[in-house]
């Protein structure tokens, strides 16, 4: 069975890997292999996680998605994927049903009469969207606005935004590691390299096994000249997540850069190994083979 690392989940759904990351760390997502430690995900995998970002861009809010992944983890355990299995009723509808056995059914268990049209509920069918989630109707939880600059930092015309939705996330839930980390990266490619390594940090202190926290903090340090701090950081990233193609990448360069080339060549070659197509693959082949 073909497996994919976060990172390649993370750039054939086109989300950032931090945020698939929380997914995961949440039990939103549940990988069906892993590599000791390491989740790896397969094609079932993806198709649940692009389920999730279908919902999401149909303006299902996110602790909806979760909620309802919830409940038919709880009341129909005998369904292998529960993500993949969850539909909107009608399209611009909030409502969220799945087909289970040739019946459609609400999350929470209960039949939908389906005669094509969004008014055939029968009568004892709550709605998701109203006294089933009598919650709704409130502000905006620290992971909808986690989300919420998730959906913003990828353009530039919204970083501004996205910066706001992530102090708004900081301010919900303090000790929300992903949201500092997002944010230095937002204040990182907008050249605040001092509030970019302080949400770094901040991030590392509340979780100091943070991938990409360590990682990011890592090249700012190594564009700032302060290599052996950097390279602590690559380090710990690695030892956090030895699956990070990206990070051997950083890694052998750095250790180039320090005349360290057994070191950069191991890093070269586990690179291949985990991306033998990637966009450093010749790079990687010629530091080999010059060295051999």
């Amino acid at each position: 069975m073909t497996t994919y690392t976060l990172g390649d989940a993370a750039r054939i759904l086109k989300v950032s890997p931090a945020r698939l990351r929380y997914w995961e760390r949440t039990d939103l997502v549940q990988p069906q292999t892993a590599s000791g430690d390491h989740a790896l995900f397969g094609f079932r995998d993806l198709v649940c996680l692009r389920a999730i970002l279908s919902l999401l861009e149909e303006g299902v809010p996110l602790r909806r998605i979760r909620r309802n992944v919830e409940l038919l983890r709880d009341r129909l355990p005998e369904l292998d994927d529960p993500l993949g299995s969850l539909r909107l009723w009608v399209e611009g509808s909030e409502r969220i049903v799945i087909r289970h056995e040739g019946v459609l059914l609400e999350p929470d268990g209960q039949m939908v009469l389906d005669f094509g049209t969004d008014f055939a509920v029968c009568e004892a069918v709550t709605p998701i969207s109203t006294a089933a989630e009598s919650g709704d109707e409130h502000e905006e939880t620290a992971e909808e606005c986690f989300e919420r600059g998730c959906r913003l930092d990828v353009e530039s015309a919204t970083v501004k935004q996205a910066i706001d939705a992530y102090l708004r996330g900081i301010e919900l839930a303090p000790d929300f590691a992903d949201c500092h980390c997002n944010l230095g990266a937002v204040y990182y490619n907008a050249g605040d390299r001092v509030a970019a390594r302080r949400c770094f940090e901040r991030c590392l202190e509340i979780d100091e096994q943070h991938v990409e926290a360590h990682f990011n903090l890592a090249n700012l340090l190594e564009e700032d000249g302060c290599n052996e701090m950097s390279l602590h950081h690559y380090q710990a990233a690695l030892a956090a997540d030895p699956l990070y193609s990206d990070l051997h990448i950083n890694l052998a360069l750095l250790y180039e850069k320090l005349g360290r080339g057994l070191q950069a060549g191991r890093h070269w070659r586990r690179y291949l190994q985990l991306d033998a197509e990637g966009a450093w693959s010749d790079v990687a082949r010629r530091r080999l083979e010059r060295d051999d």
